[in-house]
């Protein structure tokens, strides 16, 4: 049996199927984790979808950015962009069903003493702490006020982590980190303003991962978003998308020994 960690297919539904093939996956004993953003900017978000629901427990999500402006999009009051192209989601005659196993979904999971986000974790925060926030934010995504809730998690502020928030405030503050983050400050300030690689952060700020006194320099974190990182050599850190949607590659990482597959895509 093996686990295989994948990033951002973004409804890239044949090279998702590619790379399955690619690994050899076998619903009998493998089990898939994908770290994020599994629909939106593809043509095939519908398809995808589906595709992982049905897998059952064959396989597990991290919420990503574009599954949070899904569900916003489908349960709040946000409209979609031009460019999102998760409508056939929101039209489909299996909508409820669809939405209700994102809703179930966490912001990161623990699996075999490793961590697994979509974006990044604010180096002050711990295991505890990601866990904690982590299940606050489900709490709300499965309680019956979700709309109100995801109308109140579109802002930047608060950019820093304090326990003097509010549940709202740490909530959106959580949604940022794990969603969002590339850029932060060693206190967990963040920064959502600049995309570029890790070697190019702005003024005061570094990677999330690259912050020597970071609480979780010791784990093991596999995480994607960042389409654009090249050259991370950090001990303990797994970046995992490849910029598929881009006409990159959709990669897979085997737990056991790291080996990673990738598809062209």
């Amino acid at each position: 049996m093996s686990d295989y960690l994948i990033g951002d297919i973004q409804g890239c539904f044949d090279a998702l199927q590619a790379l399955l093939k690619t690994i050899k996956f076998s619903s009998d004993k493998d089990q898939l984790f994908f770290l994020g953003d599994v629909v939106n900017r593809g043509k095939k978000s519908l398809a995808t979808l589906r595709f992982i629901k049905d897998l059952k427990g064959n396989a597990s999500i991290v919420l990503g950015n574009h599954d949070f402006h899904l569900l916003a999009c489908s349960l709040g009051s946000k409209k979609p962009n031009k460019k999102d192209t998760f409508m056939d989601i929101i039209n489909a005659n299996d909508a409820d069903s669809l939405l209700g196993f994102l809703r179930n979904q966490p912001l990161m999971i623990k699996h075999k003493n490793v961590l697994m986000i979509h974006a990044g974790v604010p180096p002050n925060w711990d295991a505890d702490r990601l866990l904690q926030q982590s299940k606050q934010v489900q709490k709300h995504l499965q309680g019956t006020n979700i709309s109100q809730f995801l109308d109140n998690m579109y802002d930047n502020k608060p950019n820093i982590w304090s326990t003097g928030l509010t549940e709202l405030e740490q909530c959106r503050y959580t949604i940022n980190a794990l969603m969002r983050l590339r850029f932060c400050k060693a206190n967990g300030e963040l920064e959502f303003s600049h995309k570029m690689n890790y070697t190019y952060p702005p003024k005061g700020f570094q990677a999330w991962f690259m912050h020597k006194n970071r609480l979780l320099k010791n784990t093991d974190i596999f995480f994607g978003h960042w389409s654009s990182l090249s050259g991370v050599n950090q001990t303990h850190i797994y970046p995992m998308d490849r910029g598929c949607i881009w006409h990159g590659r959709l990669s897979a990482i085997r737990l056991k020994d790291k080996k990673v597959f990738s598809v062209s895509c």
